[in-house]
């Protein structure tokens, strides 16, 4: 990832960029989530669903849904003039997991995308983020129809910690997916310098340190 910095003869800021995982289950709603706010045409390796796929994938709830990412998908989103993200979609069924490594190397947050209708298929997501100690939080996608839960509620749920945050997205919607992406950038910041940062610096999205993002994303690269 690229730091922003100015030449001090006055030339134009080197836009900071940041790698985002988009995770969760089968049939969460990542390719959704992705392709609704990306700049341009979002990468997507969507496969039709066979019949031996569907005996094993839970489509109880999806009953609709007929594809299934095999790879990853990708989206790129500027936020600002001098910060972009990509964003990286894994695949959600068990037998993919194998990928997760390599999508997860120098990502500086993920976004856990959940349905709380299957909310136990999150367990092993958040497992797997915290076991990498990778910033994230989760995201309740509102499916129509579904039951509204307070995000405490999910919270106490999927156990986790009480820093990690937890909101309600409507991953269609690209202003809800906007408002998701700058807290997991916030939460990453902010899990990377508290034990210098200024606080009053993460109060606004135009006030992002691009050199705490460097850090995270280097931090991240490592593992």
């Amino acid at each position: 990832m690229r730091s922003s910095h100015f030449d001090p003869a006055g030339a134009e800021a080197v836009p900071a960029t940041a790698k985002i995982l988009v995770a969760g289950g089968f049939g969460v709603g990542k390719t959704t989530l992705v392709g609704a706010i990306s700049e341009i045409r979002p990468l997507v390796t969507e496969q039709a669903l066979t019949n031996g796929g569907t005996a094993i994938d839970d489509t109880s709830v999806v009953d609709r849904k007929t594809t299934t990412t095999v790879a990853m998908d990708f989206g790129r989103i500027t936020l600002r003039a001098d910060l972009t993200l990509y964003l990286f979609g894994t695949p959600g069924q068990e037998r993919f997991w194998f990928m997760w490594d390599d999508l997860a190397h120098g990502a500086i947050g993920a976004v856990v995308l959940a349905d709380t209708r299957r909310l136990d298929h999150c367990f092993a997501v958040v497992d797997y983020f915290e076991y990498r100690a990778t910033p994230f939080l989760v995201a309740v996608n509102c499916f129509d129809g579904a039951r509204r839960h307070d995000p405490d509620d999910v919270r106490t749920a999927l156990d986790l910690d009480p820093g990690t945050p937890v909101m309600l997205c409507d991953a269609r919607q690209p202003e809800s997916v906007k408002e998701v992406l700058i807290a997991l950038v916030r939460h990453a910041i902010t899990k990377d310098t508290t034990a210098s940062a200024d606080r009053s610096g993460l109060a606004r999205a135009d006030e992002l340190p691009a050199a705490s993002l460097s850090r995270c994303s280097a931090a991240n690269g490592e593992r």
